[in-house]
């Protein structure tokens, strides 16, 4: 049987300094920083060989 493909949600603390950092960064990217946190996120899992493309 296939897996679902579903989001989950789940709550994060972040300090302010980064939340910050994350916001500009997810702003010269044109994305959300809940978009910003996905991408960051796959990258980090495909580069480590942990999940495919």
């Amino acid at each position: 049987m296939p897996k679902e493909n579903t989001t989950k949600n789940f709550v994060l603390r972040i300090d302010g300094d980064t939340w910050e950092a994350l916001e500009k960064w997810a702003a010269d990217e044109f994305r959300s920083v809940n978009g910003q946190l996905q991408w960051i996120i796959a990258e980090a899992l495909r580069k480590s060989g942990r999940k495919k493309k």
